[in-house]
């Protein structure tokens, strides 16, 4: 059932680009931040500042993991699946992210909602790209309580206080997701300028 919640492209595809239908989506974008038919990522944020729903999963290992076990850092909440061609892009990413910005108290945390795939073949994965953050076992429940999940990759940016931040449906530019991770680290280190007409959400460039 996760799998039919989910929009991909083809892994073979060094592009990747996910095509989201705006009827899709669960919750529509503000008018300044358009669904654009064919981008890559969509950024429904920032400033989602309502609590992310705690939840108790599994992790490959068989630990029993919380979302509020990592209060006080900033978290990135993936969901993700192995057969999904964005998410093998993502991962690698996030793997680095994860090592750069640790030390700073970014903690990145995997959702698998993967329908067919063992826990072995999950674990497999991902050791082949050698993760190093926690890769827990999501469920139709756990998609739901987040709104559900129409397409994925699914990104959510928790701040220290474990509200929302930020959500980002489909492969949004490495850079970009870091800008919003220094951003939610030390809010006070931007000191982006002002301007009186913000426009449009940029979109990741190919």
């Amino acid at each position: 059932m996760i799998r039919q919640l989910a929009l991909f492209a083809p892994a073979a595809s060094l592009a990747c680009v996910l095509i989201l239908q705006p009827q899709a989506l669960v919750q529509a974008p503000s008018p300044s931040q358009p669904v654009v038919p064919g981008s890559t990522a969509v950024t429904l944020g920032p400033a989602r500042l309502s609590p992310a729903p705690d939840f108790t999963l599994k992790s490959l290992t068989g630990e029993s993991v919380k979302l509020s076990d990592f209060r006080g850092k900033v978290v990135l909440l993936n969901f993700w699946a192995t057969w999904v061609g964005p998410c093998r892009i993502l991962t690698p990413w996030l793997v680095e992210l994860q090592s750069q910005y640790g030390p700073q108290g970014l903690q990145v945390v995997g959702v698998s909602l993967d329908d067919d795939a063992t826990k072995v073949e999950i674990g497999e994965f991902a050791d082949t790209l050698r993760v190093n953050y926690p890769i827990l076992m999501g469920d139709e429940n756990v998609a739901n309580a987040y709104g559900g999940i129409p397409a994925m990759p699914v990104t959510f940016v928790v701040g220290r206080d474990g509200k929302t931040v930020d959500r980002i449906i489909g492969l949004k530019g490495k850079g970009q997701i870091e800008d919003v991770i220094k951003k939610t680290l030390d809010p006070k280190e931007d000191n982006t300028p002002s301007s009186p007409t913000p426009g449009p959400a940029p979109l990741a460039q190919k």
